[in-house]
């Protein structure tokens, strides 16, 4: 058993501090800071676990950094558009009702594989706005095809994939503050 959880803590090692992803979370800083020039939004979208990722990120950019953020994660939003789209099919679908012009579309998928986030990601491009992707398993999966900034982990452990991710979009909000210790209230 030690010897696996030394392996583990090893690979969040590696993941969280080898890793160097300095000039994307630059990247990203800008394109949430020109949102909040704009006027505009950012749309955040994944499932599972990258659904609280998400969700967790757009409350911190929209209160904390004060880029308006909305998240698709109301469940009549995701059962009504699947049910009448697919489900395939309904993040695409939330994306068109919901975007204007200069919005970001930020889309978190472990495997980067998920049909409904690739479906997503191409909808977002076919509208002309800026897509940020998160994703992890093969360093040449679908999404990442779609994304302007794509932060992609060379893992296959969704616990590793997904916590580094939280980690890595929460940097931005610390960022935008210049500060990562401060009072949310």
């Amino acid at each position: 058993m030690n010897d696996w959880l030394n392996e583990y803590y090893d690979r969040y090692r590696k993941a969280l501090f080898e890793l160097n992803v300095h000039s994307e979370l630059e990247a990203f800083k800008k394109i949430a800071l020109e949102v909040h020039q704009n006027n505009t939004k950012m749309m955040l979208a994944g499932n599972g676990a990258s659904s609280t990722i998400a969700s967790h990120a757009a409350t911190d950019f929209t209160k904390q950094a004060k880029v308006r953020s909305i998240c698709f994660t109301d469940p009549s939003l995701i059962t009504a558009f699947g049910n009448d789209f697919g489900y395939e099919n309904w993040v695409a679908e939330a994306i068109k009702a919901y975007y204007q012009p200069k919005d970001v579309v930020v889309l978190i998928s472990s495997s980067g594989t998920s049909k409904n986030i690739v479906n997503a990601a191409k909808t977002a491009k076919e509208l002309g706005l800026t897509v940020v992707t998160f994703s992890g398993f093969l360093e040449n999966n679908p999404l990442k095809q779609f994304g302007d900034l794509n932060f992609w982990l060379p893992s296959k452990a969704y616990n590793i994939i997904e916590n580094t991710h939280s980690i890595w979009i929460t940097t931005v909000v610390d960022m935008i503050l210049g500060k990562a210790e401060y009072n949310v209230s």
